[in-house]
């Protein structure tokens, strides 16, 4: 064995610098992403960082409304930051299905593509415009053809559209989640849009996989309500055998206790002390050591008991009111409970430990300048995730996709520029790019 520390072993492993020295686990994978919002093009972004090469496809003129959905109205460079977290290392064209040339150009493109994905309501593409799976199939029967929606394919509920907020409904998750006593509370991230996503994401590997041993291409259906139902680990089995539902209980977790979020003078800060040890050594700190001695916490499950529970609350929220969030984490390492900060972005923008692997993300891009985001989860030694490029304009890349995959001569895309069939930014947010951008950098 290596005299090497594991530690050092590891971060030699992983080395950042070394990223685009490596191959990538998905190269000379293509996906054809036909979808809109967050959904889907998560899923193909999922991919791309992996290596496969997505190529994005919008509505000329107008392009995803995720360019225009801007936080607080904010726009940066002419687009909606929102566009850019599921959109990376991606080649944009702009093509309109309507139009029966442009429904051709997604049938040539699906024929050389190994993946497409889509998130369109349950059947549209194939009963609207005939580029759905049972026509693309007969083009190409290697396809992996990926229709993510709100309820799936089949069953009572797949006219209904559904957006995030629908999904938490559905699922069950906004129901457990907020405050006794209190209405329900919607997660404020996009949680049901990107779980959905990582677990299309899953099905398409599997599916790679079974076509490298079968030659079968087949189709793959995510419902993004039933994705983040999956999610909701011991809510059905506790329901099955108490006959009742889980409750909501704030920032407590029902099942480690005392666990929760608790206001610091500088925050607020999360303090977990589940285990028996960690619990004794919370006690110490806080100078409470006769909680050792009190039969309502004697053990996990009392401890567990929705009163007890409360009243320790109280206890540890008086103890670190006049703490700082980092005298709370210190005095959590020396006695062995656990506490963690409440990241704010700023805290995570500055943090030495996510830029040192990667988890903030910062990158040059030839379009947009410097850029700070958030990076890939997975970390591979040997075929490591990355981005490539942030998000680009409306039909950036309609040459350099339509020119060298399909061959189409430059009068040839001039024409079905004219016809309206392809097309490219317009001057409105959203789809244009910056105002400062030289033209260069048309390729990534």
């Amino acid at each position: 064995m290596s005299p090497e520390s594991y530690f050092d072993w590891t971060a030699r492993l992983f080395d950042r610098a070394r990223i685009f020295q490596k191959p990538e686990a998905l190269r000379g994978i293509r996906v054809l992403d036909m979808s809109l919002i967050i959904f889907g093009p998560a899923t193909a972004d999922y991919l791309g960082e992996l290596g496969a090469e997505v190529i994005r496809v919008e509505m000329p003129r107008t392009g995803d409304v995720m360019r225009i959905v801007a936080p607080e109205g904010f726009y940066w460079k002419n687009v909606s930051p929102a566009f850019f977290a599921q959109n990376h290392s991606k080649y944009h064209v702009a093509i309109d299905v309507h139009r029966p040339e442009g429904q051709e150009l997604i049938k040539q493109l699906a024929a050389k593509s190994d993946v497409l994905v889509e998130n369109f309501r349950a059947g549209t593409l194939e009963r609207k415009w005939g580029i759905g799976y049972r026509q693309l199939r007969e083009i190409n029967p290697r396809l992996i053809y990926v229709a993510n929606t709100g309820f799936g394919q089949w069953g009572p509920f797949i006219k209904r559209a559904s957006y995030d907020a629908l999904a938490q409904a559905v699922s069950g998750f906004t129901a457990v989640s907020g405050f006794p006593g209190r209405p329900p509370l919607k997660m404020g991230i996009y949680l049901g849009d990107y779980f959905g996503a990582c677990l299309s994401a899953l099905g398409v590997l599997a599916a790679l996989h079974y076509r490298d041993r079968t030659g079968k291409g087949q189709f793959l259906e995510v419902g993004q309500c039933e994705a983040l139902l999956r999610a909701m680990d011991w809510t059905w089995v506790y329901a099955g055998l108490t006959g009742k539902n889980r409750p909501q209980t704030g920032n407590r977790d029902p099942s480690a206790c005392p666990s929760g979020i608790y206001a610091c003078k500088d925050g607020y800060v999360a303090v977990v002390a589940g285990r028996d040890e960690a619990f004794r050594g919370l006690c110490r700190t806080m100078g409470r050591e006769d909680l050792l001695a009190d039969p309502r916490f004697a053990s996990p499950a009392d401890r567990a008991r929705e009163s007890h529970a409360g009243t320790l609350d109280r206890f540890i929220g008086a103890w670190v009111q006049g703490m700082t969030r980092a005298e709370v984490e210190a005095a959590a390492r020396q006695h062995g409970f656990t506490a963690a900060a409440v990241a704010t972005a700023k805290d995570q923008y500055d943090d030495a430990h996510l830029r040192a692997r990667g988890s903030v993300w910062e990158m040059e891009d030839p379009v947009y300048g410097t850029m700070v985001e958030h990076g890939p989860a997975p970390k591979l030694s040997e075929t490591p995730a990355r981005y490539k490029w942030a998000a680009r304009p409306l039909g950036f890349h309609n040459e350099y996709v339509l020119g060298r995959l399909l061959g189409l001569r430059p009068e040839q895309l001039k024409e079905l520029e004219t016809k309206g069939v392809i097309g490219k930014w317009t001057d409105r947010r959203g789809s244009k790019p910056p105002d400062d951008w030289d033209g260069e950098g048309i390729v990534g």
